[in-house]
């Protein structure tokens, strides 16, 4: 998350986020071994405002979003029958990530509303990446932060 100290600093970020000059990553925990170690995937999301969830629709579907994501296999658990995934979104839509990856059957551990496993747990997405242009300086920002949870 990232805090502007004045209203001009907050202006230029707001416009880096329209125009999508700021970069996140993120680290997930997910059911099973997918099948692929890294993979690009491209659906068709519907959001659902009466119970805030989104689900994958067929293109076409009215109001329905296009989202993709690109996701690596860090490493895979058999004991557990967890995987650790890098995650890049191209798009940014509603539950995105969470939607994509249960609608494969690897839902997110601990997500209580589209998950199987770890109910009651917290839910292991992260953002373990951050970049960004100093609204002010013009220095590019890089922040890296990788829990102890993903190892």
């Amino acid at each position: 998350m990232v805090f502007a100290r004045t209203s001009k600093a907050a202006s230029r970020l707001s416009e880096q986020i329209r125009n999508k000059e700021i970069q996140k990553k993120y680290l997930a925990t997910c059911d099973g071994n997918l099948e692929n170690s890294q993979d690009t995937w491209r659906d068709f999301l519907q959001k659902n405002e009466r119970t805030n969830t989104s689900k994958v629709v067929p293109e076409g579907t009215k109001n329905a979003k296009e989202a993709i994501l690109d996701y690596e296999v860090v490493k895979y658990h058999e004991k557990t029958n967890l995987s650790v995934v890098k995650v890049n979104l191209h798009t940014g839509r509603h539950h995105q990530i969470r939607v994509q990856f249960a609608s494969r059957g690897h839902s997110l551990y601990g997500d209580q509303k589209y998950g199987t496993r770890g109910q009651g747990k917290q839910l292991r997405l992260w953002a373990y990446y951050l970049s960004f242009t100093h609204p002010v300086t013009k220095e590019k920002m890089e922040f890296e932060d990788i829990p102890e949870i993903f190892s």
